[in-house]
This record gives C-alpha cells, structure tokens and sequence, in this order.
C-alpha cells in the first residue's frame, strides 16, 4: 500500500493519492475538489459555423459578419487555457462538459462546444484515459447536449464505455463513494449523464445526483451571496454538490467589454472578490464539495482548493461520515 504523508502538498498531479488515510476513507462528496467550467473551451474552430447553443441574434450576426464576428466571440467562448492534461497536471478533477453534433455534417461524430464548436470528444476522452495516473479519479459530467438524436447518445455513450471500460464507476449510492473505495475496485472515472438515454446503462450517473446551481450574475457580491445559500439548501443525502464560482456575461456585458473579451473584462478584475471567498470555504458534512472556477490557471486555483481538506483532519474524529 501507498504510504502517504500526514498533510496536503502542493504536487497535485497526484494529489489525491497523496491524501492521509483519514481523508481518503471519507465520502468523496465531504472532500473539497477543484474542477473547471466549460472544460474544453482552450480551442474553439472560427472556421466552423456558430453552435446550436447560441441565441438566434447571435447565429444572425454571425451570418453577417462572419469572421469578424467570430473572432469577438471566441474571446467570449473560451474559459480555459489549460489543456485537458494541464487541466489534470493542475490537480483538477471535475470537468464540465457541453457536446453537440456539427450541423451539415453526416455521420455521428460530436465536438465540445461554448458558443463555438472545439474538438471532437473521441480524441480527448482518449487521451484521458492514457493520462491518469493510478490514484486520479476524474468526474466526466456532460451536462448539455445540442442537435443531439438518439444515434449519437448511443455513439457518445457506447464511446465512453469502450474507452474508460472497466475504470468505469457503477451507479450506486454516493455516500458509499470514497477514495478507497474507488482504488480497491480500480475505478478511476465517473461519468454523469444528464439525458435519459443513459438511464439504463448502469456506469451512467444521473444528473441528479451531482446537482450545481447556477447564479447566472456578472456580479460577484450576488453570486457570494448565491453560492452560500445554494450551500445551506445543499442535499444531506444521495448527491455530490457543484459550486460553480463563475460570473455570467449578459449581452450587455459582452457589448460593453466587446474587444477585452471574458478573461480580461470580466474574470481577472472579479477572480480576488471570488478567491478570497473559496479561500474561507470549510469542505465536509455541511461545506463545499467540488467548486469550478474559469481560467484556472490565473490564480493557484487547485491548490487553493485541495488544502481546504486540511481543515477536516483535525475534526475528522468528531464529524459524523
């Protein structure tokens, strides 16, 4: 057996094997877990028509200015610039997902995509099997679907079992989730499916079992305010928790911040207000679980993140599990 040190470092390629044996043997929905919103977004194709996802104002304006108009939105659609393998290298461990299928195209195949489409999801869920060290466990959750028929669900899901195979983690009962348990069956994905196509496929976990309320705010005082009050109504049973840390542009915000894009209106002047925020976040019975944030190279985001879970080994003897 792996002998682990007594604290939380800053190696996070494999933080979670590096956990004392107290945490890894509580519920994984009471430990703090760093993930990202709208995961693949570090490359979007300007050279392929405007998502399904977007409203028709901006498909119209799209039409008209073409290229010009993409390049604004690209600006707009990223909220990474890590790579899925810095993403991991990182420590982060949760990963957003929107798909869709390419209008125009034949065939099954399905891209990320935030507005405009990324790469296609066969190249990346590959290269994550290859890259996860043997203490990683990743959460997969695709949350949205756009010009999706019930053949590429099919495509999508018989993909995801042919590549992660038996690393794949039934659907069971969440508080019977932990990192122990996890290693012992050598499970290393799981995979949320929020679309009954999957009800039936017994790796495919549903929606509803990891729940993340959404503020839809460019402030940061109201999504604070938000994020703490999702927390007090958070489950006690049958779920993990998202905290999404993020700010949402409106139309408004996009007109006005137009040429700086996401990143540099909206994200870097915010992200302290934010991080300060998680910085005083307590993980456990009645705290945060996994929390996403955009560009989480900007601030030592992760790390920020997994020490939180220094704070439960000293009351881990006093905590129910």
């Amino acid at each position: 057996m792996k002998t682990r040190p007594a604290g939380i470092g800053n190696a996070n390629a494999d933080w979670m094997g590096s956990l004392p044996s107290k945490l890894s043997s509580m519920p994984l929905k009471h430990l703090a877990v760093p993930g990202s919103h709208d995961s693949f977004t570090y490359w979007v194709d300007v050279h392929a028509p405007v998502g399904p996802d977007q409203k028709p104002y901006v498909k119209y304006l799209a039409t008209m200015f073409s290229v010009l108009a993409k390049k604004v939105m690209v600006k707009w659609s990223m909220t990474q610039n890590l790579t899925f393998m810095e993403q991991l290298d990182a420590g982060i461990r949760y990963f957003d997902l929107r798909v869709s299928s390419k209008p125009g195209e034949s065939g099954t195949e399905i891209y990320f995509i935030h507005g405009l489409f990324g790469h296609k999801v066969n190249l990346n869920c590959i290269q994550c099997d290859h890259c996860l060290l043997c203490f990683t466990i990743v959460f997969l959750d695709f949350n949205h679907y756009y010009a999706m028929k019930p053949e590429h669900h099919v495509y999508l899901i018989s993909m995801l079992q042919e590549v992660f195979g038996s690393k794949l983690c039934n659907n069971c009962a969440v508080e019977s989730i932990t990192l122990d348990y996890l290693w012992g069956k050598k499970y290393q994905v799981i995979v949320f499916y929020h679309h009954p196509s999957a009800q039936d496929v017994p790796v495919m976990w549903p929606g509803n079992k990891i729940p993340a309320p959404w503020a839809n705010t460019t402030e940061p005082y109201k999504l604070i305010q938000f994020l703490e009050t999702t927390l007090k109504e958070r489950a006690k049973q049958g779920s993990f928790h998202v905290t999404q840390a993020i700010l949402t542009p409106t139309p408004n915000t996009v007109a006005k911040g137009l040429v700086w894009g996401l990143r540099n209106y909206l994200v870097e002047r915010n992200l302290p207000t934010i991080i300060s925020w998680v910085e005083a976040q307590r993980p456990g019975v009645d705290g945060v679980n996994i929390i996403t944030s955009d560009f989480v190279e900007l601030t030592d985001f992760a790390n920020i993140v997994i020490k939180l879970n220094n704070m439960l080994l000293s009351e881990q003897d006093h905590k129910p599990r």
